[in-house]
């Protein structure tokens, strides 16, 4: 779930879903991550400028670092970019310095540079999908059950007082405790160890001093990189319990996981990977939701982002069909309004464009003979 400029383009953690045909721009590789084309630019900078005009007519909130009630800003004790118009209430809070992992710990190509390194043989077209080996598959499956107890661990840490810099702090250590490297970490610069996304946050929240409270929901996405490859999930967090938020955020967070089950129930080998888009949308639009179309689940293993691009709505692009041994997340986000979002100053935070809250849930897939393992 990441945007950063890389040679042009923009580039993420979640990958960017672009619109495109047969263009090589399109292929997700180690350089970049994903790439954007110009058409996903201008609709970006089109949606910062509408998000603006919007917000104009409004009185700007104050920056205070205190917390209010209502619909009032949440600063978290830095003084939010005066020029920027904030959607909702989350303010960017103080960031603590960049965790340090010790020497002991195999390192991603990225880890020292910010910069990953693409493979000798990367995908050349946005439907080259390589199939993993026996080795590879073998090494995703304790990636992926590494990640999953990282996961839970920060889970556990999200509670109503608590910062996101304290969970990150649990992530970072869990991980390195387990042998592992936190994947988001300087990956294209990104500054922590996962992604902490808080109501209106859409992907790629940035840990820092913001503090939790009663109600708040919260997606926490986690990657851990071990034996080579990576393992990658998210899932979402009610501050306080189910019983402490409204009856239609409770159904968001529902649906959102329904979307991710229902898609992962349609894999099968020969399918197009364009085909699950369309029962994400279908199920969030009977549900009164959107879905985010500039963000969608990749191809994952030795790479943290590669083909296929998993797009979460109704299309016909052609990303590849599903075949054993592909691996790649599914990653709805789905939103309470509308699905157009705005990117931070930070470069990395996507906030929805009308403030109201998006939830997420993730799992890296592996398409086997019967059908598809959740890993």
């Amino acid at each position: 779930l990441f945007l950063a400029p890389s040679s042009g383009s923009s580039c993420g953690f979640t990958s960017i879903a672009v619109n495109r045909r047969l263009s090589t721009r399109g292929v997700c590789d180690g350089n970049t991550g994903f790439c954007a084309s110009s058409r996903g630019k201008e609709m970006s900078l089109a949606l910062q400028r509408r998000g603006t005009v919007l917000e104009m007519k409004k009185k700007r909130p104050s920056s205070s670092s205190s917390r209010t009630s209502g619909g009032a800003s949440r600063g978290f004790g830095r003084v939010a970019v005066p020029q920027f118009n904030y959607t909702g209430s989350i303010r960017p809070g103080v960031q603590s310095p960049r965790r340090v992992v010790p020497d002991s710990i195999t390192l991603p190509s990225y880890a020292k540079d910010g910069r990953p390194k693409p493979p000798l043989l990367g995908p050349k077209f946005p439907w080259d999908v390589r199939a993993r080996s026996e080795a590879e598959i073998a090494a995703m499956r304790i990636a992926g059950r590494v990640a999953r107890e990282v996961l839970d661990a920060g889970g556990r840490a999200i509670q109503p007082g608590v910062t996101t810099d304290e969970v990150d702090a649990v992530v970072h250590e869990e991980t390195i405790k387990k042998g592992g490297y936190p994947s988001p970490l300087n990956y294209h610069g990104f500054p922590k160890s996962c992604c902490t996304s808080v109501n209106e946050v859409v992907c790629h929240g940035i840990p820092d001093s913001t503090v939790l409270s009663k109600g708040d929901i919260v997606n926490l996405d986690v990657t851990v990189y071990i034996n080579g490859v990576h393992g990658d999930m998210s899932e979402m967090f009610i501050v306080g319990g189910a019983d402490s938020i409204d009856e239609r955020g409770r159904e968001l967070v529902k649906c959102t996981y329904e979307c991710l089950h229902l898609a992962i129930d349609q894999v099968q080998v020969g399918r197009p990977y364009s085909e699950l888009g369309a029962f994400i949308e279908k199920h969030a639009s009977e549900h009164g939701f959107s879905t985010v179309k500039n963000f969608c689940g990749h191809g994952i293993g030795s790479e943290f982002h590669t083909t296929p691009n998993v797009l979460h709505y109704k299309n016909d692009e052609p990303n590849g069909t599903m075949a054993v041994g592909h691996t790649f997340t599914i990653e709805p986000m789905i939103c309470e309004g509308i699905a157009e979002n705005v990117l931070w100053p930070d470069k990395w935070t996507a906030t929805t464009l009308d403030g109201k809250r998006s939830a997420q849930f993730e799992h890296t897939l592996l398409i086997t003979d019967s059908g598809v393992e959740i890993l």
